[in-house]
């Protein structure tokens, strides 16, 4: 959900056809594996394919390794994986430095440092275009996947946000999901009553700080406006004076109404899943690509569901987010280049990109009848069947300026530093740096 410089149409609404198809700096060094921070060169007298991933890739890729070395034996690896924040910054480095791992994480679009675009457009990127699994990404998700024609990253598929939540802790308190945005208040009020914290925020881990703000936009913005972004692109329109204001203005409402944990800009995201699967909070507004966390944090897995945060309030027009997960690409100075996309190659046979999908709650960007989704997503479906999904809003930005910006914004609106306007209008700043 980070992720992009391509000429950006007005954002088309994903359908569930389409959808089921596919789907710093030396502090951040010294806080890493040695075999995060090693060079190309010091692996590659022992013949180790280097792969850095985020601690969310962590089992699937570990996974894909050992089916790999049993049809390959000789294959060789040297695997690893940190927190998003410090995984970008070092493999950033090292991109630009020529010391980078050879498969390492990648994010889908334009949006971040560590975006397909971004690195594609500086030359950093291994062209992947030759492999066949390239031909079954679905026409409407190229851009998350390609730059100019060339496809760039590797991606199981699409997660969805919504909110995770204790199904113990709403029986208890005598609720059900809420479908619509008075229902949700309803919800938090008696949770709260009941002495349970309605609702876990770890703001101070940057890449959470975005997603109830992502859940609330689609039915601010896109349902109103579907080509809200070819306006924001030509100029015409900004996130100050659009459905964004909306969108922030409900965020801090929850929190004015004491519906968060105290002090969620001193709150991480293990803490955040720790309260929900503990029973301390109800729930959480979350990427589906992280639900294995919560349940791997849960005495029992099967108390955990998952459904659509409503941020609007007519539940028969609700609008959710989709987006492409995060994925690996090869680095364009690989010294192991040929078996770099061996690998790679195999990740994009059905059966690996199901297994992967299916570890991180992910629907796969190609199916076929063995394909098997996480229940979980049930309820996300009828919204894709009814083409009210819209891609992560970073994964169409035009630059890796706005997504920190917007995480500032927030973590300064929580902290009551600044005020709706306020975060919008430094967006809008970070944004134009593009125009």
């Amino acid at each position: 959900m980070t992720t992009r410089s391509h000429p950006r149409p007005g954002r088309g609404a994903v359908g569930r056809r389409g959808f089921l198809r596919i789907g710093g700096g030396a502090a951040a060094l010294a806080a890493l594996p040695p075999v995060l921070t090693a060079c190309s060169g010091s692996d590659g007298d022992s013949g180790k394919l280097r792969v850095v991933g985020v601690a969310d890739q962590q089992k699937p890729m570990e996974d894909m390794v050992a089916r790999y070395r049993t049809s390959h034996p000789d294959a060789s690896f040297a695997t690893s994986f940190a927190p998003t924040d410090q995984v970008q910054t070092v493999v950033r480095t090292q991109l630009a430095g020529g010391n980078a791992p050879d498969v390492h994480v990648l994010y889908p679009g334009s949006g971040s440092a560590m975006s397909m675009v971004e690195l594609a457009r500086a030359g950093l990127l291994a062209d992947l275009s030759g492999q066949s699994w390239t031909e079954e990404v679905p026409k409407n998700f190229h851009p998350a996947y390609r730059h100019e024609g060339k496809t760039y990253l590797y991606s199981a598929g699409s997660s969805v946000i919504g909110a995770i939540h204790n199904k113990k802790v709403f029986a208890d308190a005598g609720v059900e999901p809420p479908r619509t945005w008075n229902e949700l208040i309803t919800v938090c009020t008696k949770l709260k009553a009941k002495g349970v914290i309605p609702i876990a925020l770890g703001a101070q881990t940057p890449w959470v700080t975005q997603l109830i703000t992502y859940a609330l936009v689609p039915n601010a913005v896109y349902a109103k406006n579907p080509g809200f972004d070819a306006e924001m692109a030509s100029g015409k329109a900004h996130f100050r004076g659009s459905g964004w204001a909306e969108a922030m203005g409900r965020y801090k409402e929850l929190q004015r109404r004491g519906f968060f944990n105290d002090n969620p800009n001193g709150t991480t995201y293990e803490q955040q899943t720790s309260m929900v699967a503990g029973g301390r909070a109800a729930m959480a507004v979350q990427v589906s690509a992280v639900l294995a966390n919560f349940r791997q944090a849960a005495r029992n897995p099967d108390d955990l569901g998952m459904f659509p945060f409503p941020g609007g309030d007519d539940a028969g027009k609700l609008w959710i987010p989709a987006g492409i997960v995060v994925g690996v690409g090869i680095s364009a100075r690989s010294r192991k280049s040929a078996g770099a996309k061996a690998f790679v190659e195999f990740l994009g046979k059905q059966e690996n990109v199901d297994r992967w999908a299916q570890s991180v709650a992910a629907i796969p960007f190609k199916r076929d009848s063995s394909t098997r989704i996480d229940p979980v997503l049930g309820s996300f479906l009828p919204l894709i069947d009814d083409n009210r999904a819209v891609p992560f809003m970073d994964q169409s930005w035009p630059n890796a300026e706005v997504q920190p910006a917007h995480f500032a914004a927030v973590q300064e609106l929580l902290a009551d530093k600044t005020d709706v306007e306020g975060a919008l209008a430094r967006m809008d700043e970070a944004y134009g740096k593009a125009l």
